[in-house]
């Protein structure tokens, strides 16, 4: 049974290996991007940013901003090899902070994603020889302004000892309220990062399968919403630059999708550069959050199949069982105190 394992996971990777070249672009080749019948460029489609290039660039790295054709090919054998132990063994899953609780350290409380189908390799992977998902020399986001860094750490000692109190006081996706990876920017997710696009007259609508979130877009040439009025994804409005897509978002709220950011600008850009890929670009900017704006590449491609629900808040039992250990821990020290 192993040995067959193997071979079908050896033949999957040979697949999905080979999707596009690996320089982190895309080829420039004629191509005629198809158009929908209000003549606008066609993005629709099921998709997936689906990758192992991590958002922020290693430490290790430095400045270097793109991985030889033969360190690329030793990543893809490192997560083939990395694939067939969870398979063979239950391993090679990263130790995560799971407590909810920033700073704490991370614990190996194992989750096998490959055993339901999770694993990243398991799906399609756009492969690029980008060390990062952010772009630059840099390669990182950039440092907090010291305002920034105050008006966080005021809030994280406030919370502080409060974090299990009720569930207000949990995060809002331990709560299946909002996820920072639906965007914008689009990032990509531990699994299930798929999305869909569809468009109509005036309209695009994008749904990102975690956690079942749309956002609608007008492209119409209406202007933002009023100032005042904040909402979870902020309010995008977008426009056509020629073949690509421009989307602008303001009016976010300050807890997402970076918490404590107050006036979060976010600019993306799509291009559709091949039957088969997106070509998805973001530029970041809030001056009192950041020292400087920042940027980011990814490549979205086509995904065979269907976008599933996500039915976060039916099958949410981490939210009470995390609130019921809450209050059992609460009662074994009330009643340690009173056997003094």
């Amino acid at each position: 049974m192993r040995t067959f394992l193997s071979i079908v996971l050896t033949l999957t990777a040979v697949l999905i290996f080979a999707v596009l070249p690996s320089n982190g672009q895309v080829s420039k080749a004629a191509w005629t991007a198809p158009r929908t019948p209000d003549g606008q460029p066609d993005l629709q489609g099921i998709w997936t940013n689906n990758t192992v290039t991590p958002l922020q660039r290693p430490k290790e790295l430095g400045t270097k901003e793109f991985y030889t054709e033969a360190e690329l090919a030793q990543i893809q054998k490192d997560q083939r090899d990395r694939l067939h132990e969870d398979y063979d063994e239950g391993k090679g899953q990263v130790p995560t902070n799971h407590t909810g609780i920033a700073g704490n350290p991370a614990d190996d409380v194992h989750y096998d994603f490959a055993q339901f189908g999770l694993d990243r390799l398991q799906s399609t992977v756009a492969w690029s020889r980008r060390t990062s998902l952010i772009v630059g020399p840099e390669g990182t986001v950039p440092a907090l302004t010291p305002e920034a860094r105050k008006r966080i750490a005021a809030r994280d000692a406030e919370e502080k000892g409060h974090e299990f109190d009720s569930v207000q006081h949990r995060t809002l996706e331990s709560r299946c309220i909002a996820r920072a990876a639906v965007g914008p920017p689009l990032l990509p997710t531990g699994y299930n990062s798929n999305l869909q696009i569809v468009q109509s007259p005036g309209w695009i609508a994008i749904e990102a399968e975690e956690i079942h979130d749309v956002r609608l877009i007008p492209i119409d040439g209406r202007p933002h919403l009023p100032k005042n009025i904040r909402q979870w994804y902020g309010d995008s409005v977008g426009h056509w630059e020629g073949s690509t897509l421009v989307i602008d978002t303001t009016n976010f709220t300050d807890q997402t999708p970076f918490f404590g950011a107050q006036n979060l600008h976010v600019v993306e850009r799509i291009t559709r550069t091949d039957n088969e890929t997106l070509v998805y670009q973001f530029t970041v900017e809030d001056p009192s959050m950041w020292v400087r704006p920042w940027s980011g590449e990814i490549l979205i491609k086509k995904l065979k199949g269907e976008i599933y629900e996500y039915a976060c808040h039916e099958a949410n039992y981490p939210l009470e069982n995390t609130l019921r250990g809450a209050r059992v821990a609460e009662a074994e020290t009330a009643a340690k105190k009173t056997a003094k």
